[in-house]
């Protein structure tokens, strides 16, 4: 069985590696000095930012309810 499984592992990865391997490069992006107010290019961190945010609240809380019951 732990035969069976390792080579459907390897396969799979040489599967996955061949089809990584055969991607063309991008466009190369957006070029600087492009549409920001600052001039550079716009980075989205509103997603990102709300997440970690949200993330640090429930951790502080969760710290809060861990001391309040240790009491």
């Amino acid at each position: 069985m732990k035969r069976i499984v390792l080579i459907s592992a390897l396969l799979l990865g040489g599967a996955v590696a061949h089809h990584a391997l055969a991607q063309v490069p991008g466009g190369g992006g957006p070029q600087p000095g492009g549409g920001g107010a600052g001039g550079g290019t716009g980075v989205p961190v509103d997603g990102g930012a709300s997440l970690l945010l949200a993330s640090g609240v429930a951790y502080a809380l969760k710290r809060l309810r861990g001391r309040k019951a240790a009491r």
